[in-house]
């Protein structure tokens, strides 16, 4: 049987989030497997309603697992990293990051239980490792977090180069600036392929550096009369800087709030990737700092209800209030998705009369990805046959797919579950595996099929019933039920106590339901259940959730 090379995104192909790309090489159904990233998505009340997290369904390889040589991690941030901990026990293969990036993958191990010491450092390319057949090299790269990387991937087969995230960045402050000659280098062997971000496919111009934010903040911070917070991502260690840098040069003392960014700081601090930054102050000593003097740089930048944007627009955070004045900043762009929650945090802070600034104009924040000239920039550079697109909603795909056919190349859309071939004289989809979520639910991994997701949406909707009923020793029915009620209104159309109502009605169903109901749990509790969404749809328009408990008395 002859060997080939294919690639099957699980997550982050038709979505922006839970990235997790396989390549495998070998006989059809023996090949050997590496995996590039493991990340997570985040949740919302609307359709996932008390989550913790979202990952890519990863049984197809968990159950290819003594097939898989290695897990790659491109960077450190949460959609690429965040659930190795959570899933490692089910693949068990070696991680190999750069040292940032495993630092940060370390501590996901350590949360979950895992052995901190599966995570590998590697070097940057040419150095290699070597992984069944595929050879691996960390290509530095530029984007918005230190130490990210793409991934020069050689095969038997050719050349892939998976980019990773991405910009082209002669002076990202933190990190590796983009450097055109060392790709230049990698695509002058050849490329088969190039797996894309195509996050940014639809921003016209070229995308700016991180170094043009600095020069803003500067003036801002120094012109402000009152106590400034500065909220940005967490991972942007870059900004971090900036941002402090900006308070320090204004004679405030800066204080970082959120155990992520502290926990980001820390890692760039020990993986040497963050140097000179500025002195911070601990929350507890500030309290003897005038307010004019304090510059508070926060975690929350796209609205999270724990984070500390959020508990200062409601009130106090470790023993900080902000108020009127004082100035906010929004040095990020809100996620699309996450607009309600960030404008719910802007309305609080504009009720308390602080001043907010945020991105409108583009001056205090840059994007972390390639912008569609710098996208054929790389196209140009690698020179690669097929163009793979990733890090995407649909569109994105499609839309990276066309700019790449315009330019002489095979621009092939494959979301999820899509199995690429791309050896031989004609490659392509030829076939497809279930890709689907997987949601991190308290202590407990959900899949999207167990139904449980669902049932909370639909106690959420529609409310919820439990209604207890007797049976005697004679198998005759105690007309006398008990109900109760969770997310409904205690009265109806009618006026009438709702709960009361239900106890009526199932009462005078036991008092004429037949023997054979009676005698039928299953039947019972369906007899039960209509009865009681009858009377909830005429009295409050809505047929709940209802759980029935049926108890049988024995005769000694």
């Amino acid at each position: 049987m002859a060997e080939r090379l294919i690639y099957l995104p699980l997550g982050g192909a038709g979505e922006i989030g839970m990235n997790a790309y396989v390549y495998g090489y070998g006989e059809e159904g023996r090949e050997r497997l590496i995996l590039v990233d493991l990340g997570v998505a985040f949740p919302d009340m609307d359709t996932t309603p008390g989550v913790d997290l979202i990952t890519a369904d990863i049984s197809w390889l968990a159950d290819r697992a003594d097939q898989l040589e290695a897990i790659f991690v491109t960077h450190a941030h949460e959609d690429h990293v965040g659930a190795v901990g959570i899933h490692h026990h089910r693949l068990k293969a070696p991680v190999y990051a750069r040292p940032f990036t495993a630092n940060i993958a370390a501590r996901k191990m350590e949360e979950k239980g895992q052995d901190p010491e599966a995570v590998r450092i590697a070097g940057t390319w040419p150095d290699t490792v070597q992984a069944g057949p595929f050879t691996v090299g960390f290509l530095p790269v530029s984007h918005s977090i230190p130490e990210a990387a793409a991934l020069v991937i050689d095969t038997p087969a050719g050349r892939i180069v998976h980019s990773g995230d991405f910009k082209l960045d002669p002076n990202p402050i933190v990190g590796e600036a983009w450097d055109p000659d060392l790709w230049a280098s990698v695509g002058k062997a050849g490329v088969l392929a190039v797996t894309c971000d195509s996050t940014n496919v639809f921003s016209p111009n070229p995308g700016r550096s991180e170094s043009d934010i600095a020069p803003e903040l500067k003036p801002l911070v120094a012109e402000a009369k009152g106590m400034v917070v500065a909220t940005t991502f967490a991972s942007n260690i870059a900004r971090l800087k900036s941002l402090a840098e900006a308070g320090h040069a204004a004679g405030r003392s800066v204080v970082l709030l959120g155990r992520a960014m502290k926990r980001m700081v820390t890692a760039g601090v020990e993986s040497g990737v963050l140097t000179d930054f500025p002195p911070t102050v601990a929350p507890e000593a500030a309290a003897d700092i005038p307010r004019e003097n304090l510059m508070l740089i926060v975690t929350g930048s796209q609205g999270e209800r724990r984070a500390a944007s959020a508990q200062l627009a409601r009130g106090k955070y470790l023993g900080f209030e902000i108020g009127e004045g004082d100035l906010f900043l929004f040095s990020s762009k809100t996620i699309p998705g996450n607009e309600k929650a960030v404008a719910s945090i802007m309305n609080a802070l504009s009720e308390k009369g602080v001043d907010i600034v945020d991105d409108e104009g583009g001056r205090y924040h840059v994007s972390g990805h390639a912008n569609r000239p710098d996208l054929l920039e790389v196209h140009r550079i690698l020179n690669p046959q097929i163009v793979l697109p990733m890090h995407g909603e649909h569109r994105h795909l499609r839309a990276h797919a066309r700019l790449a056919e315009g330019q002489g190349r095979k621009g092939l859309i494959a979301p999820n579950g899509s199995v690429v071939t791309l050896s031989g004289n004609n490659p392509g989809v030829t076939d497809y595996v279930e890709a689907g979520r997987t949601y991190l639910d308290g202590a407990a991994l959900v899949g999207a099929f167990d139904g449980v997701i669902r049932d909370r949406i639909r106690l959420a909707l529609n409310g919820y019933v439990v209604v207890a009923v007797i049976i005697d020793e004679g198998d005759e029915a105690i007309e006398e039920a008990w109900a109760d009620t969770r997310g409904l209104p205690e009265r109806g159309a009618s006026r009438s106590d709702l709960r009361e109502l239900i106890e009526y009605d199932v009462g005078q169903f036991l008092a004429r339901a037949e023997r054979k109901t009676i005698n039928d749990d299953g039947r019972l509790e369906q007899e039960i259940t209509r009865v009681v969404r009858h009377l909830c749809q005429t009295e409050i328009g809505k047929r709940p959730e209802v759980t029935v408990l049926i108890s049988r008395l024995v005769a000694e």
